[in-house]
């Protein structure tokens, strides 16, 4: 006998409509050793996470070296919890000379047993690449 929930299950994995443009870049559970006392993760778990899944695309695009320059925007939508499923979603915002900014996103799929997502944390990051002295660049023109 086949199983057909599992395609109707697979609808439920990912945010009901993803945003536009974006990819899929990394996935991670958090442990207990990210929480903090009330059970939540820590922020700063999340954001380094952020940062993370937001240089994938840039480091592409780059083809070599990366820093983080700049955090533009950083929305805690709502708590993350151990167990829960994170899934970062990436998309270009802009391409400059050296730099590139990115919109993350991060949805949460909890409750196995009766699935459901919701986003977590938005931010808006700049990457700049870099040579080997740490020095900006310009980014290959292909």
């Amino acid at each position: 006998m086949v199983d057909d929930t599992s395609t109707a299950r697979s609808h439920l994995m990912a945010p009901p409509a993803l945003p536009d443009g974006a990819e899929l870049v990394m996935r991670v559970m958090p442990l207990p050793a990210d929480s903090n006392a009330n059970g939540d993760i820590f922020g700063g778990w999340i954001m380094a996470q952020v940062d993370l899944a937001g240089a994938v695309l840039p480091s592409r695009i780059a083809k070599g070296r990366i820093a983080t320059v700049a955090v533009n925007q950083f929305i805690f939508k709502q708590p993350v919890s151990v167990g829960d499923l994170l899934s970062f979603y990436a998309r270009v915002t802009r391409i400059g000379t050296t730099s590139v900014t990115v919109h993350v996103e991060v949805h949460a799929e909890r409750n196995p047993a009766n699935v459901h997502v919701v986003k977590v944390t938005e931010a808006n990051l700049t990457y700049v690449a870099i040579d080997r002295n740490g020095q900006p660049r310009a980014l290959p023109k292909d």
